[in-house]
């Protein structure tokens, strides 16, 4: 966007507003900041209420915490414009950082009494700093909603839920009451002749709509009327305090920019930093009456080429929406005025009824009593609905169809012996294919009883022969002793292999020696594996039995 300042620039700074003692901390802190160097009241107004929201630590709360602690508070059920005290205005805040605490992690901590003081003594400040400086709800509201973070769009929609009516349409009686509060803002940071409040404001700001729905007042995000034109901004200073780009200014010469770029249209490759543009400074040719970019991102030369091919082929949408699209009707709550009756009754009848299947013919007449007892207070509460009678009536019907329920049907065929045999026969092979399955599993550990043996028995070997042979012979020596004498080596006997696989009697067999540790391993993978397929055929042989004495 090009950035045309130069006629807010003229308008002039505001005088300091006469705020009490209690919001003098926070306004000599920010008068410190020497922000009146700026030439533009716009960026001039956003730079100090800026610094307010970091200093009070608004900046980590966003609106919807706003809204929870409003809530919690009671203020969402009060009128606008009612009054209210400052002890319950620090309540609210201090609600506000208390919560705030919690949500940090513990690398990031925060006094909440400290944020609390400065946030209530700059809100009072703002509220004399204006001849009527009447706390009212609407003030809390409005000046808590931009002053905290979070996105601008929601924040919008909040304030424009506050001044719609119930149709969703602008109230402009109520959107000038927020005007006058949200403007004491910059009042409050000596910025009034700027920005101001005139009982004409709210008239010029949407002159061309009779009637202004949600997604027209949310074109502020885009367009802001003049009045408003330092809220934008102020959000778009927090998304870019972090941005870097890598190029040099043309007036101060620092090596890279952080925070905004500008670029001159018409001088070629005059680009400032946000501190010199800010403050008017010029070099060479250039002139502050000059048109300028602002750049809130760097791309590179590629990235630009790439963006333009793109939009040249249609590839790439020039423009976004600067704010997404919403209903213009309000979301309507359902209306439960008619089932404040009927329907805690039957979902308590409903849950008697399942109770009372299970207990005592007393507790059930006690139950019976309680209905009665809760049914004629709902009566009473409310004269216009359902009777005390149809609501009886209804019990009576509702305990008539879950008895009928509940008593067996003749007609079901519960005793029906072609049934009932083939459940037996599956019970039946169920027993046999679980006395199959212990056996194995009786089998499986005896096996490894023996394996258990057979390892305990190769290191007693290999002990042996480390006793017998201290020095470690050539690998030729070890070969002509294994082949004169294989009757040497110690094997058990075959009865004891009885019943294992072939590799582990293949390990323990006459002829030459062979890595006995490997082959135990590869034995007990091999029975674990037999097992595993034993007992897939068995699963098998249970699903296909079932099947077959399954009646069609």
């Amino acid at each position: 966007m090009v950035m045309e300042e130069g006629a807010l620039s003229d308008r002039g700074r505001g005088a300091p507003a006469t705020a009490g003692a209690e919001g003098r901390q926070i306004l000599v802190a920010l008068a410190e900041q020497n922000f009146d160097a700026f030439c533009l009241s716009t960026y001039r107004t956003a730079c100090k209420l800026r610094f307010v929201q970091k200093r009070c630590n608004l900046h980590l709360i966003d609106i919807y915490n706003v809204i929870e602690a409003v809530r919690d508070a009671g203020l969402n059920a009060v009128e606008l414009n009612a009054g209210i005290s400052v002890t319950r205005l620090e309540n609210l805040v201090s609600s506000l950082f208390n919560q705030l605490s919690k949500r940090l992690p513990t690398t990031h901590t925060i006094n909440p009494r400290e944020s609390t003081v400065l946030l209530v003594e700059f809100l009072l400040a703002a509220m004399d700093s204006e001849p009527d400086n009447r706390l009212t709800v609407l003030s809390v509201k409005a000046m808590l909603a931009i002053l905290c973070g979070g996105k601008l769009v929601d924040k919008l929609r909040y304030v424009f839920s506050q001044v719609s009516d119930s149709k969703g349409a602008l109230v402009q009686s109520q959107f000038d009451a927020f005007l006058r509060e949200a403007l004491r803002l910059p009042t409050a940071v000596h910025e009034g002749p700027s920005f101001g409040y005139t009982h004409t404001l709210a008239r010029s700001c949407f002159t061309q709509q009779k009637r202004v729905m949600l997604n027209m007042f949310l074109d502020i995000v885009a367009n802001p009327p003049e009045c408003l034109v330092w809220l934008p901004l102020m959000h778009r200073m927090a998304n870019v305090e972090h941005v870097y780009h890598p190029v040099s200014c043309s007036y101060c010469r620092s090596n890279g920019m952080t925070g905004f770029r500008y670029r001159c249209l018409r001088c070629r490759g005059y680009q400032l930093c946000q501190d010199c543009f800010w403050r008017g400074n010029t070099s060479g040719s250039h002139s502050s009456q000059h048109h300028m970019k602002e750049h809130s991102s760097w791309k590179s030369p590629a990235t630009k080429l790439g963006r333009a091919l793109g939009r040249t082929l249609g590839c790439v949408s020039s423009r976004e929406p600067p704010h997404p699209i919403y209903p213009e009707e309000p979301e309507r709550t359902l209306n439960l005025a008619n089932l404040r009756i009927l329907l805690p009754v039957k979902l308590l009848i409903f849950l008697l009824l399942c109770v009372s299947s299970v207990d005592s013919p007393s507790r059930q007449d006690e139950e019976h009593k309680l209905i009665a007892r809760y049914t004629s207070r709902l009566a009473e509460a409310d004269g216009a609905g359902v009777s005390r009678q149809e609501i009886l009536a209804e019990i009576r019907r509702l305990r008539a169809e879950h008895d009928a329920a509940c008593q067996p049907s003749p007609e079901k065929g519960s005793t029906n012996p072609t049934l009932l045999a083939e459940l037996r026969l599956l019970r039946q092979r169920k027993d046999e294919l679980e006395q199959r399955m212990s056996s194995l599993q009786e089998s499986r550990r005896e096996l490894m009883v023996q394996l258990e043996g057979l390892m305990k028995l190769l290191k007693a070997q290999a002990a042996g022969s480390s006793h017998a042979s201290p020095s470690r012979p050539s690998p030729s020596a070890s070969r002509s002793v294994g082949a004169a004498s294989p009757q040497t080596h110690m094997y058990p006997p075959q009865d004891s292999l009885a019943g294992v696989g072939g590799d582990v009697q293949e390990a323990f067999a006459q002829g030459p020696r062979r890595n006995l540790r490997n082959d135990l391993l590869v034995a007990a993978d091999s029975i674990t594996n037999t097992v595993s397929s034993l007992v897939k055929e068995l699963h098998s042989g249970t699903i296909k039995t079932h099947r077959t004495h399954t009646p069609p």
